[in-house]
């Protein structure tokens, strides 16, 4: 894991930071709550993290590279389930009051400490399997479509049916488990416009007129998310003369896609001339983020994607986790963008919108 000395701000943040910045999106609790009382906001989302313990135990117990995989399992979900409870008595335990990333943080701690590195690893390179052989189809679908308001519209639907490939959503594994996602369908079954935040035709206006000299995006998850929502976006971009920068986890979890596993899937979808069915990949840098947990703290990234975003013109923040429970309000210097899906009721009542409600929040930096 890399130390805490090695991570740092995000550059593109708005400054100064302490002012702009908090990294998570929904608050917990306000300064005039009693300290020493869980608020009904932490209890249900403390609830939400102990209705996750069952799924996150089943792949844990079913992770052949541990021994005593059961045994582990159990020792976590018991181990987490007591942490979760003690917030509930008191919030200023195990150095809260509890926030989505502490939630986060703590579940990984306790599933690494026990010798779980990586529980998701099976169905990851499965569904990556799966949506590399997608891949090709799903990008010439893309290109026969002329009209480029209309093929904007496909990629964004893209990225959001691959977004549904979210194993820490329990009722979205319990789905997933029962018959897999069918990526083409998902497309098909978004709900309609407008969504909960929808600046689709502006970002569509801004497309037709700029080019985006580089573009930073953090991705979300394996599977279908990467392979067919994202990848088809950056390939796009990139075709157009953007610049583009893939940011990945350095470390698993869920399954949320690598860095290492990232270059492994690109090196696998390029043929020998280094295309993307016929897109040159030349211009398409993957890093890593520095980032080991579904939500990310923009203070706290990579000195490589610092370096690599100082000259960045966009910055695209995709998923549940890394867009919307954290940085929806984020501001940065550069134009932004915030897609994903919402696949927590929790999430939908404070945004006022529905269980799977899409996100997709552009704003852009007016240029002196």
């Amino acid at each position: 894991m890399e130390s805490a000395s090695e991570l740092v701000e995000f550059p593109l943040l708005l400054t100064p930071i302490d002012s702009h910045y908090r990294a998570c999106t929904i608050p917990y609790r306000f300064p005039s709550d009693n300290p020493r009382k869980p608020t009904p906001t932490e209890i249900s989302w403390i609830d939400l993290f102990l209705n996750s313990i069952p799924s996150f135990k089943k792949r844990a117990e079913s992770d052949t590279s541990v021994p005593d995989a059961a045994s582990k399992a159990e020792k976590f979900a018991q181990r987490y389930a007591d942490i979760l409870e003690d917030f509930k008595k008191d919030p200023e335990s195990h150095g809260g009051p509890p926030d989505c990333i502490l939630l986060c943080r703590l579940r990984e701690l306790i599933l690494r400490e026990l010798g779980f590195s990586d529980i998701f690893k099976k169905v990851k390179d499965e569904e990556n399997a799966k949506a590399i052989s997608l891949f090709e189809n799903v990008v010439r679908v893309n290109d026969a479509i002329e009209d480029e308001g209309k093929r904007i519209d496909n990629l964004v639907r893209g990225i959001f049916a691959g977004n549904i490939f979210d194993l820490g959503s329990a009722q979205l594994a319990e789905v997933f488990s029962k018959d897999g996602m069918s990526f083409l369908a998902s497309c098909q079954n978004l709900v309609p416009r407008p969504w909960v935040i929808d600046d689709l035709d502006a970002f569509k206006v801004k497309w037709s007129k700029k080019l985006w000299k580089k573009v930073i995006i953090f991705v979300d998850n394996s599977g279908a998310d990467i392979i067919l929502g994202i990848l088809p976006f950056a390939r796009e971009l990139l075709r157009r003369g953007s610049q583009v920068v893939l940011a990945a986890n350095d470390l698993p979890s869920i399954n949320d896609v690598t860095y290492p596993e990232l270059v492994e899937i690109i090196s696998k979808l390029k043929d020998e001339g280094g295309n993307l069915v016929g897109v040159s990949s030349s211009n398409l840098l993957i890093a890593n983020s520095g980032n080991d947990l579904p939500v990310i703290d923009l203070t706290r990234v990579s000195q490589e994607l610092a370096y690599l975003a100082n000259d960045a013109d966009l910055v695209v923040l995709e998923g549940m986790g890394r867009g919307i429970e954290t940085n929806l309000y984020a501001q940065f210097k550069c134009d932004s963008l915030k897609i994903g899906m919402v696949k927590h009721p929790e999430v939908a009542q404070f945004l006022g919108g529905r269980l799977y409600d899409c996100v997709f929040k552009y704003n852009e930096v007016s240029s002196l």
